[in-house]
């Protein structure tokens, strides 16, 4: 009985194992046989793809990060394209300023690289407005590289925007209580005595209009070092009320009311925002640092251009010296990474700026004898500075070396001179009126003229007197310290505590 039950037992396995191994043989043969001619080419098609891709090197380290990033331009390129069409191709506005900023970077990058022994470097700067010159005067080149006047004034607009929001953070309220009296003396006294010597040199060298030589020096303020913030507030106060005196048909009386009501207008606006500033956002809420940026910023470029639109041009500049300064009241150390944001959107509009100032530069429309005479004007206001300068200075406690110093370091000019060097000329094409935009070219040619004589008069004079006239201190100086923006060499370890902070402008830290 049991023999017959295992043999039954075996009988049913050898079964079930033979029909198992007839599936498998039918299924071996129907994967190894195509079931049709296609599937035999795209079967060779993928190994053959497979070797290739095994045989061929892949770029690796800096080839494929210079690959990838050719293709990214591309990619952006054509995609810009796709959305702005002719705007993107040369001779349009995108096109010129790309351009522009591209070449602005290498001619500060390669100025920056001139090493001369014994002698500091020279400013990017220079080599920023070099590259702007060159691209408006190369035939050709310049009719591919347009930007429309509505372009540049923005730009330059933002830029000053930057430059005053920079100014504002950088002030010090403690360094102000201790030396203010010494630093309202060298903001304001330089300043005005020098307007009012280039306001009566260049009516006679250069036959400009009255209220048009303040304009002219305005054109070139005086935005320097220690208490460059107050000298942010004088010049670009007094150039917005000359520049509407200027292109006004009323009463001189009633411009000058408007003046003094933009300055008022202006203060109260930057104290209303600056409060805001410092209750929004909470300090509890992510992302702070870049939401205090882009509030700050936005704010600074919004006050700027909508003063221009409400025709109360100078409100603007000093709304936003004044709310940028009061938010850094009310941030108190954190304001330290907010102003280093900020200096990072000054790392592309600087290019931009002294790049558009250079291509605003005709040089076959220039006049050989408005340029000599520029020129004296310029040297007979910067040795009246000078010696301004170094008597100011005199009762503030400083020895005789660190007034030298002072006074050297006073000169140089740069940055808002390009941010509104510029604006008489834009006000006098939309008046259509040849003659305003004769004086409009005469005062950008002085900011440019400045620009190019004092900042490597600068760079040289702060690099090779600083560490001769000056000791570095015992202890490290109080106070945060400010950016060099104008690119000349910081002179920071060499100089006296004057009591403010370097701001945007600065050609050396003096603090």
């Amino acid at each position: 009985m049991f023999s017959l039950l295992n043999i039954l037992q075996a009988q049913i396995h050898f079964n079930l194992f033979q029909s198992k191994s007839e599936d498998k043989v039918q299924l071996d043969l129907s994967l190894s046989v195509p079931l049709c001619p296609q599937m035999r080419t795209l079967d060779s098609s993928s190994s053959c793809c497979l070797r290739v891709k095994d045989r061929c090197p892949r770029p690796k380290g800096f080839l494929n990060l210079l690959l990838t990033k050719a293709f990214l331009l591309v990619l952006l390129f054509g995609t810009v394209w796709s959305i702005t069409g002719q705007e993107c191709l040369p001779g349009g506005n995108l096109f010129g300023i790309i351009i522009l900023f591209v070449c602005s970077v290498l001619g500060g990058k390669l100025l920056g690289l001139i090493q001369l022994p014994t002698l500091p470097p020279f400013p990017p700067l220079l080599g920023m407005l070099l590259a702007g010159l060159l691209l408006r005067n190369v035939p050709y080149v310049s009719a591919a590289v347009f930007i429309g006047p509505h372009w540049s004034a923005a730009l330059r607009n933002v830029a000053l925007s930057v430059i005053l929001t920079r100014a504002g953070l950088g002030l010090d309220p403690s360094a102000l209580r201790r030396l203010k009296a010494v630093c309202v003396r060298v903001a304001v006294g330089p300043c005005v005595l020098e307007a009012c010597v280039v306001a009566v040199v260049s009516h006679f060298l250069l036959h400009l209009p009255w209220i048009w030589d303040s304009v002219s020096f305005q054109g070139i303020p005086t935005l320097l070092m220690a208490a460059g913030s107050f000298d942010d507030i004088l010049a670009i106060t007094g150039f917005s009320t000359c520049l509407g005196i200027a292109f006004s048909t009323g009463s001189t009386w009633m411009n000058i009311l408007k003046g003094l009501l933009e300055v008022v207008g202006g203060v109260a606006a930057g104290l209303i925002l600056g409060l805001f500033l410092c209750l929004f956002p909470s300090s509890d809420q992510e992302d702070l640092v870049l939401r205090r940026t882009l509030l700050l910023v936005g704010l600074s470029v919004f006050s700027v251009f909508f003063s221009h639109v409400v025709g109360f041009a100078g409100a603007g500049g000093l709304c936003t010296l004044v709310l940028s300064f009061l938010a850094a009241l009310g941030w108190k150390t954190d304001k330290a990474p907010v102003a280093a944001m900020v200096g990072r959107c000054w790392d592309v509009f600087q290019p931009l700026l002294f790049g558009l100032i250079g291509a605003e530069i005709t040089v076959t429309s220039l006049n050989p004898s408005t340029v000599g005479l520029g020129v004296a004007c310029i040297l007979i206001g910067l040795l009246v500075r000078l010696l301004v300068t170094f008597l100011l200075v005199h009762l503030g406690g400083f020895t005789l070396k660190e007034k030298l110093f002072i006074a050297v370091a006073w000169l140089p000019k740069a940055t808002v001179q390009a941010a509104i060097g510029s604006k008489a000329l834009d006000l006098a094409r939309d008046k259509g009126d040849e003659t305003l935009i004769r004086f409009g070219l005469d005062v950008l040619t002085l900011a440019v003229l400045a620009i190019l004589i004092t900042a490597p008069i600068g760079a040289l004079g702060i690099g090779l007197a600083g560490p001769r006239l000056l000791k570095r201190p015992s202890e490290p100086v109080e106070g945060p310290v400010g950016s060099n923006s104008a690119g000349m060499r910081p002179t920071t370890d060499y100089v006296p505590n004057c009591g403010l902070n370097t701001n945007a402008n600065s050609t050396a830290n003096f603090v």
